[in-house]
């Protein structure tokens, strides 16, 4: 399956206009909308995305402030390759009791930050490490853990303007040892 992942602070204007054009005639599985540090309305950018295009819209929340009800579902994701406790539970505290009022389909998410060969902006705003990409059973047992713990879904990536994707042996081992759907970002320009 494919997903597209949207930022609403990149996807604006001309982007925008010939991104809609690119999905209407090569459409994803998904739509993912989302960022690090998102400054522009995500609910406009869902909105229309739902009325243009025919796919599932779903959230890809850097933090509390990019929920919205709009969405077909959400990745509530947990940063659990790292150990800031606002991006493990933090964040989820402060949508919480607004997102089970608005009964969007939730999908817990384990969310692993891999070494991409540079500084990105999750690693920045999320001020965690991610996981050597050498280090193919700590990403594995990071992933368990997140299975063990109730996750639905595990999600690797290695931040958007990485230099390199997620090693293909990381994702073969993690894959061979979760019974969960991985999946893994990566960034098409």
């Amino acid at each position: 399956m494919l997903a597209v992942l949207l930022d609403p602070d990149q996807c604006r204007g001309s982007v925008l206009s010939s991104t809609i054009a690119e999905l209407k005639s090569n459409t994803p599985d998904f739509i993912f909308v989302g960022g690090s540090h998102t400054l522009n309305s995500i609910d406009s950018l869902i909105d229309l995305l739902k009325e243009e295009i025919k796919t599932s819209v779903v959230l890809f929340p850097g933090n509390a402030a990019q929920f919205s009800s709009n969405a077909h579902a959400m990745l509530y994701l947990s940063l659990i390759s790292g150990r800031n406790a606002e991006f493990l539970i933090g964040q989820h505290v402060g949508s919480a009791v607004a997102i089970k009022k608005s009964e969007i389909e939730v999908i817990p998410t384990g969310y692993l930050l891999i070494d991409g060969g540079k500084s990105t902006s999750v690693e920045y705003i999320s001020n965690t490490r991610p996981i050597p990409r050498d280090k193919k059973e700590i990403a594995l047992s990071t992933a368990v853990a997140g299975e063990l713990l109730g996750m639905k879904l595990i999600y690797l990536e290695a931040g958007s303007g990485a230099l390199k994707p997620v090693p293909t042996d990381m994702i073969t081992c993690v894959k061979a040892g979760l019974s969960l759907p991985l999946v893994v970002g990566g960034e098409y320009l």
